[in-house]
């Protein structure tokens, strides 16, 4: 246990250690296995570093430090200090894909449709059969192989897992649980990301970000505003009014002369097309007496 004046150092020590980078979030590791924590430690490691203690002295670090206090708030629960370089959106987007699955237990609620498909099993005739059919699930023996006679939904979303459907669904390696750590929380400079920002992925992003550019060039084209974006389209388009003014107006400058002889040329060829030349009639010739 640390003494008093031990804690106001370490406080003092870590406080600085955070005020020299320039991401500082707060990671949820509730209901995390440790073997998970480990390899997400691993796998950003040194870019990224986890900082596990007290809560009590986790707030006093957070609370020293204005920029930090926000993030006081998410320190609950089972929670470690993340503190990193990089860009919040990179650290999470690292983070949401470090998950693991894992076995149904008895009483917990699906979190979606759990579905048992048809076909055979590495299940060894026996006891599982019985097991089996007692969580609703109808199997049969074939060629001493433990069969599923038909799919169906065994566990509807939002229903609670009986003991021994989670029996079963371990028989027949079926993880329908999902864990990992998650972020609740990062600051970065004096910006404070939620969770519910971190989730926007840089894809979506990138599509808004397309999305309400053509919208916005779109709307400075048509008022007139021009831009670097569109000063390109204003000049076509003043170049095609003037080149057909000039061929309105019969204006005889470089770039539209070529197009009015063009012009002229066929109008003649219509004109001579229009015009119908007749043969000289022919006398017939003169009977003689």
């Amino acid at each position: 246990m640390m003494l008093k004046a031990e804690k106001i150092e370490f406080v003092k020590k870590l406080s600085a250690e955070l005020k020299g980078y320039k991401t500082v979030g707060i990671l949820s590791l509730e209901s995390v296995p440790d073997s998970l924590v480990q390899k997400a430690k691993n796998k950003m490691k040194p870019e990224v570093r986890f900082l596990v203690m007290r809560r009590s002295l986790v707030l006093r670090i957070l609370e020293g430090e204005p920029r930090f206090a926000k993030l006081a708030p998410y320190a609950s629960g089972n929670f470690a200090i993340l503190i990193s370089n990089k860009e919040p959106s990179e650290i999470n987007a690292v983070i949401a894909a470090n998950k693991m699955k894992l076995l149904a237990k008895p009483n917990q609620v699906s979190p979606s449709d759990i579905n048992i498909e048809s076909g055979e099993t590495a299940i060894a005739p026996g006891q599982a059969v019985t097991d089996l059919k007692t969580a609703g699930i109808d199997v049969k023996i074939e060629k001493g192989k433990v069969v599923i006679s038909k799919s169906k939904v065994l566990v509807k979303k939002g229903e609670k897992i009986s003991t021994a459907v989670s029996k079963a669904l371990k028989m027949l390696d079926i993880k329908p649980f999902e864990a990992g750590t998650k972020l609740r929380a990062v600051v970065q400079g004096d910006l404070l990301f939620s969770d519910k920002v971190l989730a926007i992925d840089l894809a979506f992003i990138r599509g808004e970000v397309a999305s309400n550019f053509t919208h916005a060039n779109a709307l400075a084209t048509q008022i007139g505003f021009v831009t670097k974006y569109n000063a390109d389209s204003f000049i076509r388009k003043a170049y095609l009014s003037a080149l057909g003014l000039g061929l309105e107006a019969e204006i005889y400058e470089p770039g539209i002369t070529d197009k009015l002889i063009a012009k002229a040329v066929r109008e003649a060829i219509s004109l001579n097309g229009m015009v119908k030349t007749e043969e000289p009639k022919k006398e017939a010739p003169s009977e003689s007496k």
